[in-house]
């Protein structure tokens, strides 16, 4: 008898905590009547629970709560800072849709998991409501790939300094080229993830670039993860933050410094576009602005003819020095977009 008891109010205790985990109202007389038990039981498994959150956690310091919600008339797990607010989860699903990085197919399970892990159960509904409509028309991008978990696997060849080879579809070309590189960073970048990796060799040329490569990752055709690994001083490391200022166009290459002057109505775009520009001085007369940055390859050059009459460039210098500090003497030959 007694085993039977300790068994019903450990299965009491665990249906409490995952419903608690999974963002549902407790409330003791529903609990009583599944288990056929009274009040007082199920009382004192939620005060058991409480004593379990206020003594340990395994959430790397962080201590839930058991708090009783008048409003909803029963129990709730506080998780405090660790739960999002509505607003805050809206702002993340409105710039995941926006992104247009993923397949529907991968898209619809990442909102799901996200409106369900991260938002209170009471604002779920309304954020739900918010963002089904974007959800509803959401259009994929055109390559139509599913690539969550090679990003998973690329990732962990960037952090453990591994060699990577793979079989990779340049714009234009109608075949595959190899390549064996070292993989340092992911970033993301309208509507595309990336892969910056140095390359190791290139076989159709037999030699090296110091400059890193950037390869869309939803291009490559098939890769697979080295045994060996590649050394990165901490004093020459890449680091992805800085490489991602000056990249803003996924182009690869030498770094430059260029100057040109602005006439628009919102020098500030130009600041957030290039976020290693700075305002050098303003002519209030003229109605323009100089304005000074570091870039790395061609990409920018796109960008400046876009903005027609609105840019002129000033000065243009080659810098010649790549993100690991090594002199780049074979041209910054490496994006191969």
């Amino acid at each position: 008898m007694a085993g039977h008891t300790t068994e019903s109010k450990t299965e009491r205790m665990l249906t409490i905590y995952h419903r608690l985990y999974s963002g549902e109202v407790v409330r003791k007389q529903e609990i009583a009547e599944l288990f056929q038990v009274n009040a007082r039981s199920v009382q004192r498994d939620i005060d058991d629970l409480r004593a379990y959150f206020a003594n340990g956690s395994p959430d790397q310091g962080v201590h839930p709560s058991v708090l009783y919600d008048r409003k909803m008339q029963g129990y709730v797990l506080d998780c405090g800072s660790r739960k999002m607010t509505g607003g805050e989860l809206l702002a993340v699903c409105k710039i995941l849709l926006e992104s247009r990085a993923f397949t529907r197919k991968e898209l619809e399970p990442l909102v799901e998991k996200l409106v369900y892990n991260c938002c209170p159960p009471p604002e779920r509904k309304l954020v739900e409501e918010m963002i089904g409509n974007e959800q509803f028309h959401y259009t994929e991008p055109h390559h139509h790939k599913e690539f969550i978990p090679d990003l998973w696997e690329i990732g962990k060849a960037v952090r453990s300094q591994r060699h990577m080879e793979m079989d990779y579809a340049r714009l234009g070309d109608t075949g595959l080229v190899h390549r064996l590189v070292r993989p340092v960073g992911i970033m993301f970048s309208e509507y595309y993830f990336y892969l910056v990796a140095f390359i190791e060799r290139r076989e159709e040329e037999g030699k090296e670039y110091p400059s890193p490569a950037v390869y869309r990752i939803d291009r490559i055709h098939s890769y697979r993860i080295l045994d060996s690994h590649f050394p990165v001083p901490y004093r020459n490391r890449f680091e992805e933050g800085e490489f991602r200022k000056r990249v803003q166009f996924m182009y690869g290459g030498k770094l430059q410094r260029i100057v040109f002057e602005y006439r628009g109505p919102s020098p500030e775009a130009v600041l957030d576009r290039l976020p290693t520009a700075v305002v050098v001085s303003r002519d209030r007369e003229r109605n323009t602005c100089t304005i000074r940055a570091e870039v790395f390859g061609d990409g920018i050059d796109m960008w400046l003819r876009s903005q027609g009459e609105q840019v002129r460039v000033i000065s243009r210098k080659v810098l010649g020095q790549t993100l690991t500090g090594k002199e780049n003497q074979n041209g910054g030959k490496g994006h191969e977009i």
